[in-house]
């Protein structure tokens, strides 16, 4: 049994966040809503111009690098969005310090690395929490739960797609982006938290088989691809991906066909239940309708539903919800479906550990 650091009941829990690039601005907001329970009193970058304009806002304390804040942080538990092929010596760093991660997704770009920063937060006594918010979106807790209650029956075919567009600039507006060895590409960085529904929502998978390519961007990973999925329920699908939608984010959906059941819940990013049927009726029909959401944001608003559990679990009130070892399990899928496209054949899972 893991001994962790006494609950934090008697005070707010302090935040401190490294990167303060456009997915932080998701993180102020969050702890903004959860004021009461929660404070921010560090901000992070090595880019003074962000440092800045991050510390104006949320009156943070503001750090030019990592090391220096945590000598002088109070902070409880350091945030990290910052590109991902950082977060794992950042995370032991943080680790040693006694102090708990939580990353943006991925937590990793590499297996091992994912490995390393689990083992560094065991070793530490810390909590490694993985951002997964979209989780959180009414539209999913009505998927999952459908499938946790059985009410597909077998599940024949899952279908996921993410149909979204990033021009050239995005991924010039930054040296990082578009490399491998901090970004990863389509699947790893904008459709991470699709590959995750492939085994949150439909369960353990047998094996992969994958397809990349490049076809449009100026950039080392693939803007574009699609892999072949069969889980250990014997259950089929598959999952396409591109950046290059024209002109516009088009979609991003998941369909599950079952034996007793048909969904499909799609929008620009999971946000409308599109088709729900089910040979047997159940109270959750009724909450269909309510689910779904208007959005132009493909982030989701999970973000501040996130924050409250982690809030919970360091209050002693919670266990969490995507902990070190659930993030592993998405980024085991996207090491198998990289593997795959890369060496032209089939990866089966566990990968060897």
């Amino acid at each position: 049994m893991r001994h962790y650091p006494a609950p934090i009941k008697d005070r707010k829990i302090r935040f401190a966040l490294v990167g303060c690039g456009r997915i932080a601005k998701n993180h102020f907001a969050a702890l903004l809503k959860h004021a009461e329970r929660a404070e921010l009193v560090g901000v992070c970058d090595i880019d003074p111009l962000a440092r800045a304009a991050a510390a104006a806002e949320t009156g943070a304390k503001a750090f030019s690098n990592l090391t220096s804040m945590l000598a002088e942080t109070n902070a409880d538990i350091i945030v990290l969005t910052t590109p991902s092929g950082l977060h794992p010596e950042e995370t032991v760093e943080i680790a040693a310090s006694g102090r708990h991660v939580m990353t943006e997704k991925p937590m990793a770009t590499r297996w091992h690395d994912g490995l390393r920063m689990v083992k560094a937060c065991d070793d530490a006594a810390v909590r490694l929490f993985v951002v997964k918010q979209n989780r959180r979106n009414d539209t999913l807790q009505l998927l999952k739960r459908a499938v946790t209650q059985g009410r597909f029956g077998r599940i024949y075919m899952v279908n996921i797609n993410v149909f979204w567009t990033r021009p050239q600039e995005y991924y010039d507006s930054a040296a990082w982006r578009g490399t491998w060895e901090f970004d990863g590409g389509a699947f790893m960085n904008q459709a991470s938290h699709y590959v995750d529904l492939l085994d949150w929502i439909v369960g353990p998978i047998e094996s992969i088989q994958a397809y990349t390519a490049t076809l449009a961007r100026n950039i080392e990973v693939e803007d574009t691809g699609v892999i072949s999925v069969k889980w250990r329920s014997g259950a089929l699908g598959s999952m396409n991906v591109t950046m290059l939608t024209y002109p516009k984010n088009l979609e991003g959906s998941i369909t599950i066909l079952g034996e007793k059941g048909t969904v499909r819940v799609g929008g620009v990013a999971v946000n409308e239940i599109q088709h729900w049927e089910f040979a047997q009726p159940h109270e959750d029909d009724n909450k269909v309708q309510q689910a779904s959401y208007a959005t132009t944001s493909v982030y989701g608003f999970g973000h501040p539903l996130y924050y409250d559990n982690v809030i919970n679990v360091l209050r002693g009130d919670a266990l969490p919800e995507t902990d070190g070892r659930e993030g592993l399990k998405s980024l085991e899928v996207l090491i198998a479906m990289y593997l795959s496209a890369r060496d032209g054949k089939r990866i089966a899972l566990p990968l060897d550990y």
